[in-house]
């Protein structure tokens, strides 16, 4: 019998994390029924005696805020996608003790817009200039063939995006906030804001939208992403992401691939609806 084999999701706060539902899910439908994924609650501070307490049991480790960044020194060693935006959601635990970290979030992207068929576009805006701002330059940096504009609303902000558009090699322009209703005609906008930043924008969709990508996925649908399916537009969610980096995660922890998506996106849906 093969020993039993523990991954989880790290964060603080981690009580709202999905990870747990989408992950299980997997090992459901793959027959890994002697693998386990849990949640824990673990800070800065507290991020490096978990590392080190790690048996040979653990197979992998997810990522949430605020240990994305501060994990990297704890690692030997990151992919070049991970380091290119100087973030790491995902650990790999190899047979001879390595710690290995990733980035999900920025293929996860891309893949969750060529799901939609999206796998290139002409221009694209993003809406804001945090973390996932980010990941989100970093995807569409794969994707998109001209003008990236960054809606922001500070000039840190805006210093911030064009580092990253510098590191990227991305030619990012930077656009006020309050011109941010010009970033809906793009033909893909992602949404990278808090709960409730881009209500405002709702009333300023074009009569004929391309694709919304909104990261959001609790609350569902936001304002803007449910105006926008009202006029037709595309949209991709947060859920979509979710799912799409974790399918990910899943194959790299476990080494096996195909991960179940449907299965992960269904368990997914009815955590939310619940």
């Amino acid at each position: 019998m093969s020993a039993s084999r523990r991954a989880a999701v790290l964060g603080s706060p981690i009580a709202h994390s999905l990870s747990p539902v989408l992950h299980r899910a997997a090992y459901e439908e793959l027959g890994l029924t002697d693998w386990s994924y849990d949640r824990f609650e673990v800070d800065e501070v507290a991020l490096p005696d978990f590392l080190a307490g790690l048996g040979p049991e653990w197979a992998g480790l997810s990522l949430t805020m605020p240990l994305k960044r501060a994990v990297i020194p704890l690692l030997d060693t990151i992919s070049d996608t991970a380091a290119s935006v100087e973030a790491v959601n995902t650990v790999v635990l190899t047979e001879d003790g390595h710690k290995v970290g990733d980035n999900t979030d920025i293929p996860g992207m891309v893949a969750a817009l060529a799901e939609r068929g999206i796998d290139k576009v002409e221009s694209a805006a993003i809406l804001g200039a945090g973390a996932t701002a980010s990941s989100a330059l970093a995807a569409l940096s794969r994707i998109c063939t001209g003008e990236i504009v960054a809606y922001v609303r500070s000039d840190a902000r805006a210093a911030e995006m064009r580092e990253w558009g510098e590191r990227l090699d991305v030619d990012v322009k930077i656009g006020k906030w309050s011109d941010a209703a010009r970033a809906l005609t793009a033909p893909l906008v992602v949404a990278t804001t808090p709960a409730g930043t881009t209500d405002a924008l709702a009333a300023d969709i074009p009569e004929r939208p391309g694709t919304l990508f909104d990261v959001l996925y609790d609350p569902w649908p936001t304002q803007l992403a449910a105006r926008w399916s009202g006029y037709g537009g595309a949209v991709v969610s947060g859920l979509d992401l979710l799912v799409h980096q974790a399918v990910l995660q899943v194959e790299q922890m476990t080494g096996r691939a195909p991960a179940p998506l449907g299965a992960m996106r269904r368990a997914g849906e009815r955590a939310l609806a619940a």
